[in-house]
């Protein structure tokens, strides 16, 4: 930087990248956040299929296996995030649609840290 600014000396300089840096690492953890906004919108594909309505696609795993990595990268919270949001989804599911749900991660080869089941408690993922 002090090659286009020479009044900036390589202490101000380090300064300045040092919080760029910060800056940028931090709007990337804040955007990176797993929501049940953003688990139902990425699984959006599987709706058709787990409803009984569609065929399963390649599409579906893609959603699938994009929530699942990013719960397990971001740890504990993230997971039990994706626990919650399938559980909620549960209690409006006939037995058929849960059976469903509970293949995906078998079909799309996914290791999913929990049984897709309205029987699960979230608060035991780690």
């Amino acid at each position: 930087m002090s090659f286009f600014f020479p009044s900036i000396n390589k202490k101000q300089t380090t300064m300045a990248i040092l919080l760029l840096l910060c800056t940028a690492m931090a709007a990337a953890a804040g955007e990176a956040q797993l929501t049940c906004n953003t688990v139902l919108s990425t699984l959006t594909p599987c709706f058709g299929f787990v409803m009984g309505l569609g065929n399963f696609t390649k599409e579906c795993c893609g959603g699938a296996k994009s929530v699942f990595k990013t719960a397990q990268s971001q740890g504990v919270k993230a997971r039990k995030t994706v626990c919650s949001c399938l559980k909620n989804m549960a209690p409006i599911a006939t037995p058929d649609q849960m059976s469903r749900a509970a293949s995906l991660p078998g079909k799309c080869h996914i290791a999913v840290p929990f049984k897709i089941s309205t029987q699960i408690d979230c608060s035991t993922i780690h």
